[in-house]
């Protein structure tokens, strides 16, 4: 639930703080990485996908891009302790850049629907997919640049088709655990 500072278009000290927590939330499941490939598989997704189902999209929305800005200005937030402008360029940046469209999306879905069970899982769903493709393409070009041509059923069965299935079980468990929390803590 939105705070009443942040109906009126003003963010209080509270919701300042806790975008800045979620922000370093997120840094911290990015961590968590097992190398899959071109892609590797993280915890990022699980963390965006908790914050903006407890922040809802507006705070959510920031806490990604305040993530994502301190990636870029070089600061080690991103899978395998990495940061800088030069990962946001690489094969796999548009991933992160692609999180933007997730928090995004879900914020005009929750918005216009409500923050009940069903629109936040079509919010966070329409936002995966909107990742996936703004990643995929993303890939696309990185890699026809440094490799050659690669087709978009390559592309997908690298970077897309393996992480499926993990992803919908991230978004079942911070969905799960979103709710829980939600009863427990007013945020």
């Amino acid at each position: 639930m939105e705070s009443k500072g942040t109906k009126s278009g003003i963010f209080t000290v509270r919701d300042m703080c806790l975008i800045a927590m979620f922000a370093v939330i997120i840094a911290l499941c990015s961590w968590i990485s097992i190398p899959m490939g071109e892609v590797p598989f993280t915890m990022q997704t699980f963390a965006i996908f908790c914050t903006l189902a407890l922040l809802g999209g507006r705070r959510g929305a920031l806490a990604v891009l305040v993530y994502i800005l301190l990636g870029t200005v070089g600061v080690p937030v991103f899978a395998g302790f990495t940061g800088g402008v030069g990962i946001l360029f690489g094969a796999t940046g548009g991933y992160i850049i692609g999180f933007i469209f997730t928090a995004l999306s879900f914020w005009l879905i929750t918005a216009l629907f409500g923050r009940k069970l069903i629109p936040t899982i079509i919010g966070l769903t329409v936002g995966l997919l909107l990742c996936y493709a703004f990643g995929t393409a993303w890939f696309m070009v990185v890699f026809t640049r440094e490799n050659g041509a690669i087709g978009l059923a390559a592309a997908l069965m690298s970077c897309v088709v393996p992480y499926l299935l993990p992803d919908a079980v991230k978004m079942a468990l911070a969905l799960t655990i979103a709710g829980r929390v939600s009863r427990r803590v007013k945020l």
